[in-house]
């Protein structure tokens, strides 16, 4: 199969049975959703902690400014918490102003020392008003989705004063994004299949309610293997990729990410 795959590359799209299809992305999961996959990841992060909430912390981190080159993310990640004295969760309920400066000058793509504050800030929030985000989420989830929660947890978590400037750095799925950074980290926290990669942390939702993190490498993928028809990698690519990796598995269907992002990234598909 991976053979016949490889010579019809240049064809762009590759058309094959669905039982033959599934058999080939779960091989392809099994290579990729291992612990060495951590390691150049920007879930190795959250990976340094123990205590549920460093490891939700740094996951929500590391996830918000996950686009751009893995290592590059994987390096600014680090500064992150770094300056959050490698106690992600005490700083975020504890740091004062002049603690808070620690991120002037922080300079991410087009993340800057005051998103990360205003971050800070608005995690803080969703923890002394709303409890923590499992609980946001678990508030507003759908049986099938969290598309809609993500929605809430993004207007709770904005509720503080902040400057406008930041609210792009957290995606509303309700106007049209594919959301893929917050679906990112929602796996990361959901997901619990024991292999090492994902946390398991959340109990309170179910890997079925999961969207994939939709992005160039994994929407190029989808395409390639006839999962994915639409062109944008919006809200609308997000929900039509989730109806067919929800028919291969229903209890799982994001563990497909693992496939599509790995035959993306590492095989160049």
């Amino acid at each position: 199969m991976q053979a016949y795959l490889c010579g019809a590359m240049d064809k762009r799209t590759v058309q094959l049975p669905d039982d033959e299809l599934k058999a080939f992305l779960d091989e392809k999961v099994l290579e990729y959703n291992c612990p060495s996959f951590v390691e150049e990841d920007p879930i190795g992060v959250p990976h340094r902690y123990s205590q549920r909430e460093d490891i939700e912390v740094s996951a929500f981190f590391a996830a918000s400014i996950a686009w751009g080159s893995r290592p590059l993310i994987v390096r600014a990640a680090h500064r992150i918490v770094e300056r959050m004295g490698n106690s992600p969760y005490d700083f975020v309920m504890e740091a004062d102003d002049r603690q808070l400066a620690r991120f002037d000058g922080f300079v991410y793509r087009t993340f800057r020392g005051e998103d990360i504050q205003c971050l800070v800030k608005g995690l803080r929030h969703i923890y002394l008003a709303h409890g923590g985000p499992e609980a946001v989420f678990a508030r507003y989830a759908e049986p099938d989705s969290l598309q809609t929660a993500i929605h809430f947890f993004r207007k709770h978590f904005f509720e503080p004063e902040h400057p406008l400037r930041t609210e792009k750095h957290l995606s509303d799925p309700l106007k049209g994004s594919a959301a893929k950074r917050i679906n990112m980290f929602l796996r990361w926290l959901v997901r619990n299949d024991r292999r090492g990669v994902d946390f398991g942390l959340w109990t309170t939702l179910r890997p079925s309610q999961l969207s994939c993190p939709l992005d160039l490498h994994s929407g190029n993928v989808a395409r390639q293997l006839d999962l994915l028809r639409r062109r944008q990698n919006d809200a609308k690519a997000v929900a039509e990729l989730d109806g067919r990796l929800r028919a291969m598995d229903p209890g799982d269907p994001v563990k497909y990410d693992f496939a599509l992002f790995g035959l993306g990234v590492f095989e160049g598909w």
